[in-house]
């Protein structure tokens, strides 16, 4: 049977000043329909290039991505992505951010009726309803990327694409983001990769995590699959042996991977695992 997604052996080189630069050497993942995917490694690992690929914003220099059989070679609705930062119109208000996508996507297939309605119903998704005529410099960060994941999911996108949607965002916040995303997945069923610095963030949307070797010419080193139950409760989890054994492989991964030899002054310097805790006892990387 074919995979909904395949990343097909796929590599890809840069110029640079000091000669030809490998950041992926042969990435190779096929993913299923409706499946969570979370992308995990340090710093200069290519995960964002990963994506990026997925996208296409960039092209393989080796291999290719495929969606359906169909092989991707440019940007397009079937593949939405999610940025750090919200990437809202600031002169638009919350509504008409996500129309604007509508519109785009559904002119030609739904009268002006049912995009307000689909408009509505994505907000609603994301519990924004009650700031449709807010402009974005006049609502939180976590509301923007809110706005921002309605947005991606008002195009009825194949595949959802993620970097880091909650790196910026407070620990509460990010914490209600999770459990928003956990419910819109579970209700929509979509197929999701998500770029993250967060191991219990992985640990608890993912079905698999896939973790990243050290750059350059970097390659998934492990794949952990998450068999925890869903719907999943994050204060069950944590007493839950199954979820603190997930929590240690991706760990004791990502400490084998910093203690190996430093990576070529080319690459990007690779951030320090520690244990640092945010207010909600989540691990993260850091520099």
């Amino acid at each position: 049977m074919n995979s909904y997604l395949n990343i097909d052996h796929v590599s890809i080189t840069f110029p640079t000043d000091k000669g030809p630069l490998k950041v992926l050497d042969g990435v190779n993942l096929k993913v299923d329909q409706g499946e969570f995917i979370s992308l995990i490694g340090h710093s200069g690992c290519g995960k964002s290039t990963v994506l990026n690929i997925v996208a296409g914003l960039l092209q393989a220099t080796e291999g290719g991505v495929l969606l359906q059989n169909k092989e991707v070679f440019e940007p397009g609705p079937d593949r939405a992505v999610v940025f750090q930062n919200h990437s809202l119109m600031p002169w638009l208000t919350v509504y008409d951010n996500v129309r604007l996508a509508v519109d785009q996507v559904f002119r030609k297939t739904k009268s002006k009726a049912e995009r307000d309605e689909w408009t509505r119903h994505n907000l609603e998704l994301v519990h924004m309803s009650h700031a449709l005529d807010r402009k974005p410099d006049e609502i939180s960060g976590g509301m923007k990327q809110r706005v921002g994941i309605a947005r991606a999911l008002a195009m009825e996108p194949k595949v959802l694409l993620m970097d880091e949607p909650f790196g910026a965002l407070d620990s509460l916040t990010r914490t209600h983001m999770q459990d928003s995303l956990m419910e819109i997945q579970t209700e929509l069923n979509n197929t999701v990769i998500m770029i993250t610095h967060d191991v219990d963030e992985a640990v608890l949307l993912s079905d698999r995590i896939v973790m990243m070797t050290n750059g350059p010419a970097a390659t998934i080193g492990e794949v952990l699959h998450v068999e925890l139950e869903r719907p999943r409760d994050r204060l069950a989890l944590a007493e839950d042996p199954a979820y603190n054994h997930y929590r240690a492989e991706v760990v004791k991964f990502l400490h084998e991977r910093h203690h190996q030899p430093d990576v070529p002054e080319s690459a990007e310097k690779t951030e320090a695992v520690e244990e640092d805790k945010d207010d909600d006892g989540s691990l993260r990387l850091v520099s």
